[in-house]
């Protein structure tokens, strides 16, 4: 049974830093690619990050240059370091991975950003 378990959320102010991590049990993590998710009230859930297994990586140009994405394989977790946060970071951060043509998410972690 595949799950993936997120934490480190919170509220931060404007300026500020989070890292959230994202434990996963039930697959080859190593061969996996990786992904953040984030997803506000009445909008569509977008992609923010995601890591494969050859380490190469992708950004949404709304994060570029203000979060990191990395993964430690020997323990199965996928990071998301987010720094210089804004208003707009705010909403509720999804870990996702795809196995066999299905999509897992976490169950998502909270993210507000006061400015």
């Amino acid at each position: 049974q595949v799950q993936l378990v997120e934490s480190g959320g919170g509220l931060v102010q404007a300026g500020g830093s989070l890292r959230l991590s994202c434990a996963a049990s039930g697959i080859r993590f190593s061969i996996n690619a990786m992904g953040w998710y984030r997803q506000t009230p009445g909008k569509q859930r977008e992609l923010v990050a995601s890591i494969f297994s050859d380490g190469s990586i992708n950004y949404a140009d709304s994060v570029k240059g203000r979060f990191t994405i990395s993964r430690d394989n020997a323990k199965n977790t996928v990071y998301l370091q987010m720094n210089s946060l804004k208003f707009e970071d705010t909403a509720v951060y999804y870990c996702n991975t795809v196995g066999r043509g299905v999509d897992y998410w976490g169950q998502g972690t909270q993210v507000t950003v006061s400015s």
